[in-house]
């Protein structure tokens, strides 16, 4: 396979990537709302098996609390994933270093640091309501989306300095 069949396989599996984590979002959204405006038994199921039922029997701030934590992260997924949709969109690979291409991969980065420290937050208040018995362990994945984000901000420094580099070659020839 040539690079530009990889890249437009990769482009595809990003759209479907992006669409599956905005339905995932929404289902959890409209799930979240259906608990708290029409059906208290939507918390026993919110998305895929996550009970929540103890927690919103409970207290209620707390469910919305815990509830808005998971629906910002899934949100971010989807808005780094049409970032990187985006990305495919802007390429080209007889100019590959571009101003655009480098602000997107800089705004991936960021993404992927506020989803860490959001990931962070969320973790600390989880286990503060296990230790009081509300609810059980999630797995947040914090230093996963810290560590993804430290290699994309390395990869976008370098990919700032190849489009310095272009564009001395540029003006040399």
């Amino acid at each position: 396979m040539n690079t530009k069949q990889i890249l437009s396989a990769m482009k595809i599996v990003s759209w479907i990537i992006f669409i599956g984590l905005c339905i995932k979002a929404g289902a959890i959204i409209i799930s979240f709302c259906i608990t708290l405006f029409v059906n208290a038994e939507g918390a026993s199921d919110l998305y895929l098996g996550l009970d929540l039922s103890t927690l919103y029997e409970t207290n209620k701030r707390y469910f919305i609390n815990l509830t808005s934590f998971i629906i910002t992260i899934d949100l971010l997924k989807a808005y780094l994933f049409y970032l990187v949709v985006k990305i495919f969109t802007k390429m080209n690979l007889n100019k590959p270093f571009s101003n655009s291409l480098a602000s997107l991969i800089t705004k991936i980065s960021y993404v992927s640091f506020s989803m860490g420290l959001i990931a962070i937050i969320a973790s600390a208040y989880n286990k503060w309501l296990m230790h009081k018995g509300m609810t059980s362990q999630l797995n947040w994945e914090s230093s996963s989306y810290l560590f993804m984000a430290g290699i994309i901000f390395i990869i976008a420094v370098h990919f700032k300095r190849g489009i310095e580099l272009q564009t001395e070659n540029e003006l040399t020839i």
